[in-house]
């Protein structure tokens, strides 16, 4: 299923132009603590430029936003992020990155109505930040896939199955490695989660 991802040049400022044919949207939601990386997987895997409301922190936030893990950081997503991937020539999937700091969570419940499934981006340096993500997908009864954003500056390594165990996540799950800078980590996470909501469906039929 690789494949019906097609690659879009790197540098292209306007990137791949929506098929005269496509007449299926389908929406993804990205979610994940403060600072996961979720801006930058849209980013890296979105065929047109994205949309995203990135703006510079400020002292206004200290002490409001928690930061712990992420001296590099100098922006934060204030409303949500928006990229556009087509499936093929006629199914297109659209993404929503939503904001990681807990003042904005209130807009997660909107941002999950009408979704199909959901990517849940995990910083293993803040683990805690990945349960309230998991907590209102299940709550909504949405489907996802978990993806841990591999950081070049974490010193700590856990595995897949330590990270399951610590989520506490059923095995029907996905989990996996990603790297969010990479277009190729981004379209693997995208496919798995695709592949998990066609089994799902497989599975909901044979039991109507």
């Amino acid at each position: 299923m690789d494949s019906a991802i097609s690659e879009a040049p790197a540098q292209a400022p306007e990137r791949t132009p929506l098929a005269d044919a496509a007449d299926t949207g389908l929406k993804i939601v990205i979610v994940g603590g403060f600072g996961v990386g979720k801006t930058t997987l849209v980013r890296s895997v979105s065929e047109i430029r994205p949309l995203n409301t990135e703006e510079y922190m400020t002292q206004a936030g200290v002490g409001v936003d928690e930061t712990t893990g992420l001296a590099h950081k100098t922006t934060t997503t204030v409303a949500f992020d928006f990229g556009r991937i087509s499936l093929n020539e006629t199914k297109v999937l659209y993404l929503f990155g939503a904001p990681g700091q807990e003042r904005f969570w209130f807009l997660w419940d909107r941002l999950f109505s009408g979704t199909l499934g959901a990517v849940v981006l995990v910083d293993t340096r803040r683990m805690s930040d990945s349960w309230y993500a998991i907590d209102r997908l299940e709550h909504h009864r949405t489907p996802f896939v978990v993806a841990v954003n591999r950081f070049d500056d974490d010193a700590a390594y856990h595995s897949l199955d330590e990270i399951r165990q610590a989520l506490a996540l059923p095995a029907h799950i996905p989990l996996l490695d990603c790297d969010a800078r990479v277009r190729s980590d981004g379209k693997r996470v995208l496919i798995t989660l695709v592949d998990h909501l066609y089994k799902l469906a497989l599975a909901q039929e044979t039991t109507t």
